[in-house]
């Protein structure tokens, strides 16, 4: 009995340094780090992501599977915002763990529907396979604690030098608010083009913020330059007035 008791607990140590391993292995790329290449199979050809997309911006979507409830949803709804997309110089790429023959039927499917009472809209972005699990691995949406693909639920917007500037994650029962993604990603770029910071609840057009001085004695220099378009409401919050 002693003997058997022992080799469960060396085998159960080995399957939890395994774990281990894989859990080291499994992280989310942060925020400022290059995107992870990766080179994949999709509904519009062989992909090297994000090498293709040069000069870009790119927003990865990740699903856990087809013909999901949610997920279809989303693809519908990004279908439908995909030229407001193409015009913030942004490529969509959806990453889904299942074959790409499942994906073409899903898409053909997908672009039948007349959804919210829409007429149906064709789908311009690619659907990748990723069945190796590889692309959700590097951009960590596995884990341990969970099962193999549900966790699949991320999105990155990658600038047009690859690098991570955003992440968000969602639950399987959440569809995302895909107005909310380009609104973030038109702050990005305003942020990065006026060099300013982005207000909470800012929306495209409105005012946005300076970066605060670092004394008041700073904010007296700032108000004797009488800037035109920029104000405060005290001293560490400043404004300015885009064109």
């Amino acid at each position: 009995m002693k003997r058997i008791l022992i080799i469960a607990l060396i085998f159960g140590l080995c399957v939890n340094l395994g774990l281990s391993q894989d859990s080291k292995d499994i992280r989310i790329p942060l925020i400022g780090e290059s995107a992870p290449k990766f080179t994949a199979e999709s509904t519009m050809g062989t992909i090297n992501f994000p090498d293709d997309y040069f000069a870009k911006w790119k927003i990865l979507f990740s699903h856990p599977a087809d013909f999901t409830a949610v997920c279809s949803s989303e693809i519908l709804e990004l279908a439908l915002l995909q030229d407001d997309f193409k015009d913030l110089n942004t490529q969509l790429v959806v990453v889904s763990t299942d074959a790409v023959s499942s994906h073409i039927e899903w898409v053909k499917s997908l672009e039948a529907l007349k959804y919210k009472g829409r007429e149906p809209v064709k789908i311009n972005f690619p659907l990748v396979s990723d069945k190796s699990m590889e692309v959700s691995k590097k951009y960590g949406m596995l884990h341990s604690y969970s099962s193999t693909t549900k966790d699949v639920r991320g999105v990155f917007i990658i600038d047009p030098e690859d690098n991570v500037k955003a992440v968000f994650f969602y639950p399987l029962e959440i569809g995302r608010n895909l107005e909310e993604i380009k609104r973030t990603l038109i702050a990005l770029q305003t942020a990065e083009k006026n060099t300013v910071l982005i207000p909470a609840n800012w929306e495209p057009g409105q005012d946005v913020m300076l970066h605060s001085p670092k004394t008041s004695a700073e904010a007296d220099k700032l108000l004797l330059k009488d800037t035109p378009g920029v104000y405060s409401i005290n001293w560490y919050m400043w404004f300015k007035k885009l064109d």
